[in-house]
């Protein structure tokens, strides 16, 4: 039998063998406390599943990883589990027209965040567990038919030791005999079934809306819980609840709503109706932005989206998963705009989400909106920047195109026509093309079944008086598609601010678009193309208005208008068209007067990136010094207290590079140094403390006593990166054999440790570890699991060793392993182009020394 990778063609096959009636699933969980005598600790899972023979067949697998099978029944019929179990699938045949299966396993604990995760808070030694699943981890704690068209309802039952509390996707209550019983769940998928017990930190309130109540929880562990803002999470629960039962005409359908903030966790957050779930670094411990803030609640409303989009109504397999991914990515934002404080969420959308959809766009291994996902391992790859930010861009200009009534009604439609189903990219489009009377499927072929970003450039051409005689749109791009954009005219007003004065819409298809709407107006100093952020493009400007932006780009007054200017310029260096230094050069000039606290952020990692990755070798110092110098120039300026004050903090820590640096880093740690109204709270600490760490300032005695300060799960974090981070060869062996050698580590300290090993500052430090690399990621991918081995190929690829040795290295390697693991080529391919495209970006730069 094959292994763990199932194939789209196998799942196929076997939904139309069979349908699923019902799942119970009975787990004893109280081996997660206590010592364990066990190799690989486990916990007994007992499964029960009723299904039916629907096609032609006798025989099937059930998917199950698990370290033991101890017995395996079929309507009755003792099956030995040494014959059929091969570790990942269970060999089942003589099926009948009616079947019971039953499977009883030991499963293991996960340290990955695969499956049970398993976490012991080492600040008070309690034990917290959760279950993570998509796309196909739920196999890791009982056995199932493991794709999303074999839905079923579900009833778990667990033991759990004494004092807990365990919850899952239906409500539940523990039983005269100690055992939590949960209600049956509507027909949902495998994966986003879901347990989480522990002594967790439990808050409750409700949501009312006329005769609909739905219960609201929310938890964390004991020792986050006076960190715990649980009333705001529940203000934009209700605020989204308000909005998607305002514009979807369809009730919440899966009864209470929970949602836990949970240790190790790898994503930001999962769907399981009834039970969501978070990474807990969204309780914050310290001081953060409002950006911080906004990103949460987007998150929580990107999974209350998924409810409908994804829950409800579930793709058939993997290749339409922009079908729940893209909507929910979308509505984050535009529910974040619309129903609650976070009315600049566009912003945020255009300057950060897109930056990521454009990146993944111009990958080698970018891929359409609707992919091709042959199995699980392309599927895990593919919750990536197309998926989410470019299907959400895509579908931003979908409202401009069919209009948001239309897409709204459209929306309606497909959850009542399609409830507890599963659906195919046909089914949406039909229905979007009853609303809104557009065809839809030209629309698609173009956006959803095509890769790549096209560029908008303006052409304008003028008068002897000054005034436009053309202005045209030149599209360039392997597949040119129809944008509906705006285009704005800006000019410098008399008190030095730059506004818009002109905009006009147009349907901009092909090579070239006359707006003609425009002739006739004054010369701008600023033309920008897709104005408003309507469609999914790369801004790119005429001389004039580069020649603005380089002077005036501070003197934008719509935040909306200079995110795209910055986001563009951007672009511009990352494409090689514009010199690091340049962009740099704009940052340090502008940055400082950047009120949206997001965009600045971005700014200020865009900046980073420059100076290590695109800037020559040779004036790297130099851009770093002018980083740290600009950084503490606007520390100082900031106003007491502010989020900008913070947000330049950091910066300043993360550029500090000079012995005058330093000494004033250690002065803000021990109290001899201060600046007005910068709060140094324990996350500032370890900010300040990093740069110390990486550049030989604080030795392993020095951290050990900033833990003692912090002694907690996210402290752990912070000492086994900064430990990693040392300039030090011994300490570079230590973590490089930690984290490849070794798998004793839990995904958060794999994590925290690449994250130290590399170091810009390290780049002759870390050298040798370029061929160690090849050498050992094929060998890592077979024996770790997907999550880890993708963690350690994508943190330890030797980017920062930017020459052609290391390009020519990587190409050794694809050709020489051409029958490597499809996902594992994929993050090579894709390290290796960002490496290419730094070579090319620095070429740009060398030529503006």
């Amino acid at each position: 039998m094959p292994g763990e990778n199932l194939s789209r063609d196998e799942a196929h096959e076997r939904a139309a063998l069979l349908s699923v009636d019902g799942y119970e699933v009975v787990l004893d969980l109280r081996s997660a406390v206590g010592d364990s005598a066990e190799a690989v600790r486990t916990f007994r899972s007992e499964t029960t599943i009723r299904f039916r023979r629907t096609g032609e067949g006798t025989s099937t697998f059930v998917d199950l990883i698990a370290p033991s099978v101890n017995a395996v029944s079929l309507n009755g019929r003792a099956l030995d589990p040494a014959v059929v179990f091969d570790g990942s699938r269970i060999a089942i045949d003589g099926l009948a027209d009616e079947n019971v299966l039953v499977v009883d396993a030991q499963c293991a604990y996960s340290r990955t965040g695969e499956g049970m995760h398993r976490f012991v808070d080492p600040e008070d030694g309690e034990v917290y567990l959760y279950t993570q699943y998509e796309p196909a981890d739920a196999r890791r704690v009982y056995a199932n038919f493991e794709q999303p068209d074999l839905k079923a309802p579900y009833r778990f039952a667990v033991t759990a030791p004494e004092g807990w509390t365990v919850w899952s996707n239906g409500a539940g209550e523990q039983d005269a005999e100690g055992v939590w019983r949960f209600a049956e769940t509507a027909p949902i998928s495998t994966y986003i079934t879901c347990v989480v017990a522990g002594p967790y930190h439990y808050v409750t309130d409700s949501y009312e809306r006329g005769d609909l109540t739905i219960p609201l929880g929310a938890m964390c562990r004991k020792s986050l819980a006076k960190h715990f803002d649980a009333d705001d999470v529940f203000l934009i629960t209700k605020q989204g609840f308000d909005f998607f039962h305002d514009n979807f005409d369809y009730p919440y359908p899966f009864g209470k709503y929970d949602q836990a903030f949970v240790p190790e966790y790898n994503l930001g957050a999962m769907e399981n109706p009834g039970m969501v779930t978070f990474r807990e670094e969204y309780i914050y411990r310290g001081k953060v932005t409002q950006a911080a803030y906004e990103s949460r609640a987007n998150v929580i409303l990107h999974e209350m989206a998924h409810m409908w989009f994804g829950d409800l109504v579930t793709m058939v397999w993997w290749d339409d998963l922009w079908l729940k991914e893209s909507f929910a990515d979308f509505m984050g934002s535009f529910v974040n705009a619309e129903a609650t404080r976070f009315t600049n969420s566009w912003v945020t959308f255009a300057n950060n989400r897109k930056s990521w959809a454009y990146r993944a766009d111009q990958l080698p291994s970018t891929h359409p909106i609707t992919a091709d996902i042959r199995d699980l391992e392309d599927a895990k790859l593919n919750f990536d920047g197309i998926t989410y930010a470019k299907g959400a861009s895509v579908l931003k200009q979908l409202v401009a195109y069919a209009g948001r009534d239309a897409f709204l009604e459209g929306a309606r439609r497909y959850f009542k026509r399609h409830a507890y189903g599963n659906t195919r990219l046909a089914d949406l489009l039909s229905i979007l093309e009853e609303t809104s009377g557009r065809d839809m499927k030209a629309w698609a072929k173009s956006w959803l079944q095509t890769s790549g970003v096209n560029a908008l450039t303006p052409a304008v051409t003028y008068d002897a008086e000054g005034r436009i005689t053309e202005l045209a749109v030149v599209q360039e791009g392997d597949e040119l598609r129809p944008h509906r954009a705006a285009v704005g005219l800006y000019r410098l007003s008399a008190d030095g601010d730059l506004v818009r004065f002109a905009r006009a819409e147009a349907d901009i298809t092909g090579a070239r678009t006359v707006v003609a709407e425009l002739a006739g107006e004054e010369k701008p100093d600023l033309v920008l193309v897709n104005d408003d952020d309507l469609t999914y493009c790369k801004i790119r400007f005429d001389e004039g208005s580069l020649a603005t932006l380089r002077a005036h780009l501070g003197d934008i007054t719509d935040p909306l208008a200079r995110a795209l200017c910055w986001s563009a310029l951007w672009n511009l260096t990352r494409d090689g068209l514009m010199p690091a230094r340049d962009f740099v050069s704009v940052a340090l000039a502008f940055a400082g007067r950047e009120t949206d606290i997001g965009v600045l952020q971005m700014v200020h990692a865009w900046t980073k990136t420059a100076v290590t990755h695109y800037a020559t070798p040779e004036w790297r110092e130099e851009g770093g010094r002018l980083l740290a110098e600009g950084g503490l120039r606007e520390l100082r300026v900031a106003e007491p207290g502010s989020e900008h004050q913070l947000t330049w903090a950091r910066f300043f820590a993360a550029t500090a590079g000079s012995d005058a640096d330093f000494q004033l880093l250690e002065g803000l740690l021990d109290g001899t140094a201060k600046i007005d109204g910068l709060d140094v709270d324990q996350e500032l600490r370890w900010a300040l403390l990093s740069p110390l760490a990486a550049h030989g300032r604080a030795d392993e005695g020095r951290i050990g006593e900033e833990l003692s300060r912090d002694d907690t799960a996210t402290g752990k974090r912070h000492q086994v990166r900064l430990l990693a981070s040392r300039p030090s060869a011994a300490v570079k062996a230590q973590a490089w054999a930690q984290v490849v050698e070794s798998d004793t580590l839990s995904n958060a300290l794999v994590e925290a440790t690449i994250a130290g090993f590399v170091q810009p500052s390290q780049r002759e430090l870390i050298a040798p570890y370029a061929e160690k690399y090849f050498a050992a990621i094929e060998r890592l991918w077979a024996d770790r699991s997907i999550q880890i081995a993708m963690d350690v190929v994508k943190g330890l690829f030797p980017g920062l060793q930017d020459s052609d040795e290391t390009l020519a290295a990587a190409d050794a390697w694809l050709t020489a392993h051409e029958s490597a693991a499809p996902a594992l080529r994929r993050l090579v391919l894709e390290a290796r182009d960002d490496l290419a495209r730094a070579l090319r970006a620095q070429a740009c730069d060398r030529l503006a020394a």
